[in-house]
C-alpha cells in the first residue's frame, strides 16, 4: 500500500512538470519570441511599407494569441497574467492597424526614409570604428551591440518625424509589444520555478519513501523473527505432543496422557485425540475383564 501511495504521489508531480509547468514555461518563452517576430515585421514595413510585413506581423500576433490560449488551457491560475496579455495584444493589434493606415496615405517615399536612416547608422558606426583604437575588445563589442540595438529605434524616430501625427501610435506599439515580453518573460520564470518546486518535491517523496520502506523493513523482519521463536511454541510443539500420543496409542499405551492448552483447530483436535484414546482405553479395559 505504501509503495502504491508513493508511486501515485510521485506520477501526480512527474505529470505537473510534464504537463502543466514545463510547456507553458516553453509556450511563455515562445510568446516572447513570437511579439518579437511581430515587432521586427512593423519595423520593417515602417521603413519599407511592404503589404508583405504588414501580413507577416498579423500572422506573428495569431500565434502569439493561440499560445497564449494553450497557456490559459494549462495553467488557468494564471488568469490575471493571461487577461494582461490579451488585453495587450489587442492594443497593439490596434494600434498597428491604425499605423498601417496612416503610414499608407503618406507622401514620403519609403526609398527616401531608408537611405537617410542607413546614412545615420552608417555614419554612426563609422564614428564607433574611428574611436576603435582607443577601447579594448569587450568595450568595442559592447559599443557595437548598443548601435545594432538602436537601429530600431532610429526607424521609429525617422518615422515619427516624417508623420509626427503618428508619434503616439508609435510609442503605444512599443509600450504594449514591451509588456507583452515582460509579462511573457514573468510567466517563464514563474512557471520555471515551479518545476524546480516539483523537482525538490520528487526528492523529498522519494527519500521519504526510502526511510518509510527502510522502517517497514525492518518491522517485517522484527515480527518475521519473532513469529519464527513463536510459531514453535504455539503451533509445532503441541503437533508434536499429538504425534507422540498417536505413536503411544498405537504401540498399546492407552495410559498416554497430554495437556494442549490454547484455542484453535489444533486444541480442537487435541480433544478429539484424547476422547478418542479414552473409548479405546475404557473399550480394552473391558475386554481384558
Amino acid at each position: 500500500l505504501l509503495a502504491v501511495y508513493y508511486l501515485f504521489a510521485m506520477g501526480r508531480i512527474v505529470d505537473r512538470i510534464v504537463d502543466v509547468d514545463a510547456p507553458v514555461a516553453t509556450n511563455a518563452e515562445r510568446a516572447s519570441i513570437e511579439m518579437l517576430d511581430a515587432r521586427r515585421a512593423e519595423t520593417n514595413y515602417f521603413l519599407l511599407r511592404d503589404p508583405d510585413d504588414v501580413a507577416r506581423n498579423r500572422e506573428s500576433l495569431r500565434q502569439l494569441q493561440k499560445t497564449v490560449q494553450a497557456c490559459r488551457r494549462l495553467q488557468p491560475e494564471e488568469k490575471a497574467t493571461f487577461d494582461d496579455l490579451d488585453a495587450q495584444i489587442a492594443f497593439y493589434n490596434i494600434s498597428f492597424s491604425h499605423a498601417v493606415e496612416r503610414l499608407g496615405a503618406s507622401n514620403v517615399p519609403p526609398m527616401q526614409s531608408l537611405r537617410a536612416i542607413v546614412r545615420t547608422y552608417q555614419n554612426d558606426l563609422d564614428s564607433v570604428l574611428v574611436h576603435s583604437p582607443k577601447e579594448t575588445r569587450t568595450q568595442l563589442i559592447e559599443t557595437l551591440r548598443d548601435r545594432i540595438e538602436s537601429f530600431d529605434e532610429q526607424v521609429a524616430a525617422k518615422v515619427e518625424e516624417n508623420d509626427p501625427e503618428i508619434r503616439q501610435t508609435s510609442r503605444d506599439l512599443a509600450t504594449a509589444s514591451q509588456r507583452i515580453i515582460n509579462l511573457s518573460t514573468d510567466l517563464e520564470s514563474r512557471s520555471w520555478r515551479r518545476v524546480q518546486k516539483d523537482h525538490e518535491r520528487a526528492r523529498a517523496l522519494l527519500i521519504r519513501a526510502e526511510i518509510v520502506g527502510g522502517i517497514v523493513s525492518l518491522i517485517t523482519l522484527l515480527v518475521s523473527i519473532w513469529v519464527s521463536f513463536s510459531l514453535p511454541r504455539q503451533v509445532v510443539k503441541p503437533l508434536t505432543d499429538l504425534k507422540h500420543a498417536v505413536d503411544h496409542a498405537a504401540a498399546g499405551n492407552y495410559q498416554i496422557e497430554f495437556n494442549v492448552k490454547g484455542q484453535g483447530e489444533v486444541v480442537e483436535l487435541a480433544d478429539s485425540l484424547r476422547d478418542l484414546i479414552a473409548h479405546v482405553r475404557e473399550k480394552h479395559n473391558g475386554d481384558t475383564r
